[in-house]
């Protein structure tokens, strides 16, 4: 893997004669009692050779099911309609026998979650030569198991020989996924279809995926149809975007047009959404209200029509169709006003405003902190054996982490996989002695606390956890999801029922909500139950986990705006944890860089993203995707080599100089410095960094 990445993307790919994926007019229905859900409705696109096409919208759109119709993995029980023509050729009309022969070989898969993709019983480099050998049957074993070691070598899996005779789960989710990508290109395919391939992934390893898939484009010459939420992945990857709404094509485009010139409300929005790393934490975010229309159900007219400022008369009577705009790039959109606001007699401001600008606020110099971290370690002891245990290692999950937070202030903590973000949290929720170090919540030491004063403590620091789904009883009504923190401190029913319906309309629900069960609300509503739960014993701390990442970027929107307002109206201090760098500026006052159980850059938010002085920071910076397709093939990026090392692995000295790309280029005095210390954290112009070389760091964040 190379370190930097700083060519150009090209230009969007001109199109050509007859294209490699031809789709027209495809349906997919899957038959329910209840109703016919219609997840793909008469959709038509083309791929060309070498072409790299996007393909984007929220969940629920379509998106996934369209791509596994291509590939024949569709259920018995869905109803397919239309016509798919690879190079020439019906698919839909094969048997599986002959659909086999192209599956794999012509056309090959990158499925979102690795793990399920890949059999758990044989090893990597085992299920790599199979797919070689299912469609070469006159290669051998061992050329095949030669071939899945180069191919290891090709994605970036460091010691390939070693990891090809390894089992999957002993992959870290980036190598799993590259692992895929190895399968993929084996035998040469043609046609790349990758689905949310970075979803969960940290943004350091996201952009090593995406190297990596553009390398296996350009070693393969294939065509790739990449399904993303993510529209800064699309902007800087893709030759052409196509926009899916309620199982639709809503526009497409080339990335420029769609990205710049965009005619279909939907997409306007969609895009006018996403915070940019460069710009968040100046304006709120444009949020889409309501949410996609059920699929089973779908409503007379444009399917947007109901969340649709723009909406007219004609457009709740009446589905547009896809309407060409001219150009030889094919640029079409399904709106009834597409052709206002092509002229300008309808803004995009017109329809989704811009959006009022963050007043900044001033908190106090003298006020003192709420919540004081110092020198805090969490280590686990690492076991084997089964009936007589001994101690093998170490695993240091936190590893000495400072911090503070003042009133009415967001303090973010950033890093990948594996750095610590959570254990920390954890601790802090606990309110228990930690294992090294103190921590004080509204001045008080845990470590001292009784047993009723811990009661009452925690009634102070509440927590919002990543999926809000699994942290409620669905067997509960939401009245006793939300108020549930009040019994435990022992307030009595009617009380508690008065501040639940003051929590919900608060959070922004309907209060007559009161009785419904957990599943009846959609994940954006779910959210905010979770946040109404965590703000009901009135805290001054909310420890916030993940709590957008499985969001769609539109609903993301409304959640973000709403804790802005909370912190603003009730005076919180929010710890919000993330991985999604364009998020945490929108939101953040201040934020710590974890790396391997320490904090390696800190300080305030516009500083360090701006002028990012540790190198990691500067990787993490440069690897985050911005939804501007000129700024995304202009990028230069500090890619990191290989994956974040294990907290259970003793490293001397720096514990960063091992994927280091600064460690690379210093003279043998000044790593000899990084191979016997590690580094504390010292000012440098108002930032806390943690590095030796900070005045040699000279390399380039795009």
């Amino acid at each position: 893997m190379p370190e930097t990445l700083a060519q150009p993307q090209p230009a969007a790919t001109p199109r050509r004669g007859a294209p490699l994926l031809e789709v027209r007019n495809l349906s997919v229905t899957f038959p329910q009692r209840s109703g016919d859900v219609r997840a793909v409705r008469d959709i038509s696109y083309t791929i060309d050779e070498g072409e790299f096409l996007g393909i984007v919208g929220e969940s629920g759109s379509g998106k996934s099911v369209s791509s596994l119709a291509i590939m024949g993995l569709l259920p018995d029980t869905a109803v397919v309609e239309g016509e798919i023509l690879y190079n020439g050729k019906q698919l839909l009309t094969m048997n599986d026998r002959a659909l086999s022969r192209i599956r794999g070989s012509e056309i090959a898969m990158v499925f979102q979650d690795p793990l399920s993709a890949l059999t758990p019983v044989y090893t990597v480099g085992d299920q790599i030569s199979e797919a070689l050998r299912l469609h070469d049957r006159a290669l051998s074993k061992q050329a095949a198991a030669s071939r899945a070691v180069e191919l290891l070598k090709i994605v970036g899996i460091p010691d390939p020989t070693r990891r090809a005779q390894a089992f999957p789960h002993e992959y870290s989710g980036g190598m799993r996924q590259r692992a895929m990508i190895a399968m993929a290109i084996a035998n040469d395919p043609r046609l790349i279809i990758a689905d949310e391939p970075t979803t969960a992934l940290d943004v350091t390893i996201q952009a090593q995926i995406l190297e990596v898939l553009q390398e296996a484009k350009r070693i393969t010459g294939a065509a790739v149809s990449l399904i993303t939420h993510d529209l800064g992945v699309v902007a800087g990857q893709a030759d052409r975007v196509a926009v899916m709404y309620a199982g639709k094509l809503v526009e497409s485009g080339t990335v420029d047009q769609v990205f710049t010139e965009p005619t279909m409300p939907y997409t306007i929005g969609l895009l006018r959404s996403v915070p940019n790393i460069r710009t968040a934490g100046t304006s709120r975010l444009v949020q889409l209200e309501g949410r996609p229309p059920s699929l089973a159900n779908l409503p007379r007219g444009c399917p947007f029509a109901a969340r649709c400022p723009a909406a007219i008369d004609i457009c709740r009577t009446e589905e547009p169709a896809l309407v060409a705009h001219g150009g030889p790039d094919g640029h079409v959109s399904a709106c009834h006003r597409a052709g206002e606001i092509l002229s300008g007699e309808l803004t995009r401001p017109d329809i989704f405003p811009r959006p009022e600008a963050l007043v900044a606020r001033e908190v106090p110099a003298d006020a003192p902190p709420v919540l004081v971290v110092d020198d805090l370690k969490k280590h686990f002891p690492l076991m084997k054996g089964g009936v007589f245990r001994r101690q093998v290692g170490t695993v240091r999950a936190v590893d000495g982490v400072s911090f503070s937070l003042k009133p009415g202030r967001t303090l973010a903590i950033v890093g990948e996989s594996g750095c610590g973000k959570t254990t920390t949290i954890l601790e802090l929720m606990e309110l228990v002695k930690p294992q090294s170090g103190s921590i004080e919540i509204v001045g008080k030491d845990v470590a001292k606390l009784t047993a009723h004063a811990r009661r009452q403590l925690r009634s102070e620091i509440q927590i919002v956890f990543q999926d809000p789904a699994a942290a409620v009883d669905p067997r509960l009504p939401i009245a006793d999801v939300v108020g549930e923190p009040l019994l435990a401190q022992g307030v009595s029913r009617e009380k508690r029922n008065e501040r639940v319906r003051e929590l919900l309309d608060l959070v922004g629900l309907d209060p007559s909500m009161l009785d419904r069960y957990p599943h009846e609300f959609s994940g954006g509503q779910r959210q905010r139950i979770g946040i109404a739960r965590g703000l009901a014993t009135d805290p001054k701390v909310l420890v916030l986990d993940e709590p957008v990442s499985a969001l769609d970027v539109s609903i993301q929107a409304g959640v973000i705006n709403l804790l802005q307002d909370l912190r603003d109206q009730l005076g919180l201090s929010l710890i919000f944890v993330a991985h999604d760098l364009a998020v945490v500026r929108q939101i953040a006052d201040d934020v710590a860089v974890m790396y391997l159980g320490k904090i390696v850059e800190y300080g305030h938010i516009a500083q360090v993203f701006d002028t990012p002085k540790h190198p990691y920071t500067q990787a993490l910076m440069s690897a985050a995707p911005i939804p501007d397709p000129a700024i995304e093939r202009a990028r230069e990026r500090v890619l990191l080599q290989g994956d974040l090392p294990s907290p259970a692995e003793r490293i001397d000295g720096c514990r960063f100089r091992t994927r280091c790309p600064l460690y690379r280029i210093l003279g043998d005095a000044e790593r000899a410095l990084c191979d016997a210390s590690d580094p504390e954290l010292v000012d440098h112009d108002g930032d806390l960094v943690a590095c030796h070389h900070v005045d040699r760091n000279t390399l380039v964040v795009g």
